[in-house]
């Protein structure tokens, strides 16, 4: 498999402090993958810029210049992770053979793309990296995340429970990514939606070496939330399901409020009254929020405008 070309594409949104040391790293891995004979000379380590405020994007053009494996994708402006992985893969399914995506602080054990080789060589269009524990995160997030890969199960999204975006693709599975066209994108649903032969790989997910995490959960939510939207109409089944609750219950309020008034026990009730407004309120809110949000996919959906506008692209 010497001849196997490799492109590791790892998105990056202002990661000056921890370029620097993914960079070795990386390097290191893929000159000893070349060394062994896993992999072409002409495998690349392919940044994204997603529209950095920082010094990333000057970095990234100067190991391009004096290092080694280094190649350099800017994007016109700031798109998203799921956007910036995306451009990342469909330039590189142009070059390469596979490709492998990871994040920039290397959280995700980078040994892990020997494993990922390995089943590719066994046939795998598709290897997930699938996290062994949750150790290393906080209970909140712990309890968050596992709750989020049961939720998408339940509401019918086809996810791979632990995995996040750390995962090999072959140039076929590329090749029939590109075929979505979808502009809200959620790689951890569609990937899965490709059908092809696919293994997974455990690993151990060690902490942030420098810098801070670029997903707070305020954009955890909304991944999730996208996810959700993307995949399945079960929230709108919900609603109409929460409706036909509510008049039931009405009904059964109207039979209660007759049978008082015939055996003379009515009095006014200002409590239960407004318990009942707010409640009702509260619903309706809910329920034109979760329409809007739908509403909203299809509006930008319809609009196809692209996903990413490529500034630059730096390759040898």
């Amino acid at each position: 498999m010497e001849n196997t070309v490799l492109y590791v594409v790892v998105p990056c949104y202002n990661e000056e402090e921890v370029l620097p040391e993914t960079t070795k790293r990386l390097a290191q891995k893929l000159e000893a993958l070349v060394q062994i004979g896993k992999i072409s000379e002409k495998s690349r380590v392919l940044y994204v810029d997603d529209g950095s405020k920082d010094k990333t994007w000057r970095m990234i053009a100067d190991y391009h210049t004096n290092g080694k494996f280094i190649s350099g994708l800017k994007l016109s402006r700031n798109r998203g992770h799921q956007n910036a992985l995306f451009a990342g893969l469909m330039t590189a399914k142009e070059y390469c053979d596979c490709a492998v995506s990871i994040d920039a602080d290397l959280q995700d054990d980078i040994n892990i793309i020997d494993g990922f080789l390995e089943n590719f060589e066994k046939g795998c269009d598709i290897v997930y990296g699938v996290r062994s524990s949750r150790e290393t995160d906080t209970f909140f997030k712990r309890k968050t995340a596992e709750s989020f890969y049961k939720l998408m199960r339940y509401m019918g999204a086809e996810t791979v429970f632990n995995h996040a975006d750390c995962r090999l693709m072959s140039k076929r599975a590329l090749d029939a990514l590109a075929d979505f066209r979808e502009i809200n994108l959620f790689l951890r649903g569609m990937v899965p939606l490709l059908g092809f032969k696919f293994a997974t790989v455990e690993y151990a997910r060690d902490k942030r070496f420098a810098g801070e995490s670029k997903y707070p959960f305020k954009k955890m939510l909304g991944l999730a939330i996208d996810g959700i939207t993307s995949f399945s109409t079960k929230p709108l089944k919900f609603i109409t399901y929460l409706g036909v609750l509510i008049c039931v219950m009405s009904v059964i309020s109207f039979v209660y409020v007759l049978v008082s008034y015939f055996f003379g026990r009515v009095v006014g009730g200002w409590a239960s009254l407004m318990v009942s407004l707010w409640f009702l309120d509260g619903v309706l809110l809910i329920a034109i929020g979760i329409l809007g949000a739908y509403v909203g996919k299809i509006y930008t959906e319809v609009k196809a405008r692209p996903r990413y506008i490529i500034d630059l692209f730096l390759n040898d």
